[in-house]
């Protein structure tokens, strides 16, 4: 590899977004446009958080980089390769996703080995007697025993069997399992009650930090924002709002953001009062 090749691999984006846009039931009344031109790039080991109102599009964003449906236009890149038109299935060999349901991604009705049996294959040609061998066992048993929970002695345990919050973490460990290049969490403790968010939010960073993950992080909670993450992105109707970089972040408080978000909706008054009036005065 030339010298100059080495720099543009090093600041190649793992992820880009270009004029991204996605509309849903389009020409109907109840027409959705949750992305609407976005340019993203996200650099890799970046642990981004996206913040923004019911309606904004951060979950449709997410949605858009697993390729959960295809896009109206833009282009979507990962690790320098175009998944623009890639199907959900083949970008699952460079993505690692939480949902928001602790049921999501996971087969409530198998045990927890035979679970992790089908998170260790992905995107691997092996058959399951590898899935249950002695090194998986030993190996799942010592993460599983890490989450401090008594699960390590419930292997043959259902899945749909265990609390919310011991699903959700089990279910972080199993899209993190194999490292993946980038890993998308969907207000993943938003179901959670509060002190098993904690524990989730908790193992979250650590594992971020320990295998220095790509991440796109959606929640609803501004003390998470501020507490965790390199940086924040900021989504109203379908646009970036605010981007703010590490620098940046680190000195947001919540009312910081909380201002922000006022803001927008007094904009947003202000815009249909001055509509309203130019309606009222001209009809």
């Amino acid at each position: 590899m030339s010298v100059l090749e080495s720099v543009l691999s090093v600041e190649r984006p793992l992820v880009k977004l270009t004029n991204v846009y996605k509309t849903f039931h389009a020409g109907t009344v109840n027409e959705v446009r949750p992305m609407q031109g976005i340019n993203l790039d996200i650099a890799e080991g970046s642990f981004v958080i996206v913040l923004g109102g019911n309606g904004s599009g951060k979950s449709t964003l997410l949605n858009a980089m697993a390729g959960s449906f295809s896009i109206d236009a833009g282009r979507i890149e990962m690790d320098g390769l175009d998944v623009t038109k890639w199907p959900e299935h083949r970008r699952a060999s460079l993505i690692g996703r939480v949902f928001q349901n602790p049921f999501s991604g996971t087969a409530p009705s198998m045990s927890i080995l035979d679970n992790f049996s089908l998170a260790a294959k992905r995107g691997k040609f092996r058959g399951l007697s590898w899935a249950h061998s002695r090194q998986l066992r030993d190996e799942l048993r010592d993460r599983v025993g890490g989450l401090k929970m008594g699960l390590e002695d419930r292997m043959d345990s259902t899945i749909g069997s265990l609390s919310g919050g011991q699903r959700q973490a089990l279910t972080l460990l199993m899209a993190t399992w194999l490292k993946p290049r980038l890993l998308l969490l969907d207000e993943h403790t938003a179901a959670l009650d509060p002190k098993s968010a904690d524990q989730v939010i908790a193992l979250t960073d650590e594992i971020i930090a320990r295998e220095r993950l790509t991440t796109l992080m959606v929640t609803h909670s501004m003390q998470q924002a501020v507490n965790l993450g390199s940086r924040i992105v900021m989504m109203h109707k379908g646009n970036l709002l605010h981007d703010f970089s590490t620098s940046q972040k680190h000195r947001l408080r919540v009312e910081d953001l909380l201002v922000r978000f006022e803001n927008v909706r007094r904009r947003e008054l202000l815009d249909e009062s001055v509509a309203k009036l130019l309606r009222t005065r001209y009809i």
